[in-house]
């Protein structure tokens, strides 16, 4: 066996091994990266090949969840750079975020989608480095994971998340009243 071969193996190896370990944390960022079903699939799979691709680098400098993080988010980012090449105010500053009125009343925003819609809602509209840094926060990663894969300080990534609760907190408190 050549070592080409060896090197495609270990990559299909690896590549497997991180879809099977990281595919719904790529299917989660996808949702909060775009709104769209079909851009959304298409970023998926996108995040999917460069992943794969990638793994021909690969030198174990870093975890793997590290390195799937890390490609993901930046092949979002890019998507997100061309959005707004495409549409430039389409996205707001977290201090001027201007989140659109809950469409239902105050018994259905007990409800888990509506929910999760109004926060999809909110993500969406975030400049591209606030929104990965809130993205990954939900899949559990700490400010110094975060820093690493995004390239702010930890300082940083605590300060974004705590603007970032604060502004949900009043978001979802303005909806929640009749």
């Amino acid at each position: 066996m050549s070592s080409a071969e060896t090197s495609g193996d270990t990559r299909d190896a690896l590549y497997a091994d991180a879809a099977a370990a990281h595919g719904g944390m790529i299917a989660r960022l996808c949702a909060g990266y775009e709104a769209d079903p079909a851009l959304r699939e298409d970023l998926e799979q996108e995040i999917h090949l460069q992943l794969w691709r990638s793994f021909a680098g690969f030198a174990k400098q870093c975890s793997l969840a590290t390195w799937v993080h890390r490609i993901a988010h930046n092949v979002g980012a890019r998507h997100i750079h061309r959005a707004v090449r495409a549409k430039p105010a389409a996205f707001v500053d977290l201090d001027t975020v201007d989140v659109a009125d809950s469409r239902a009343g105050p018994e259905d925003s007990a409800d888990a989608a509506l929910t999760l819609e109004r926060l999809y809602a909110l993500i969406w509209r975030l400049r591209p480095i606030d929104r990965q840094v809130l993205l990954l926060h939900l899949e559990g990663l700490d400010a110094a994971a975060s820093a690493e894969i995004t390239g702010l300080t930890p300082g940083a990534v605590g300060v974004r998340i705590h603007r970032i609760k604060a502004l949900l907190a009043e978001t979802f408190a303005k909806g929640n009243r009749a």
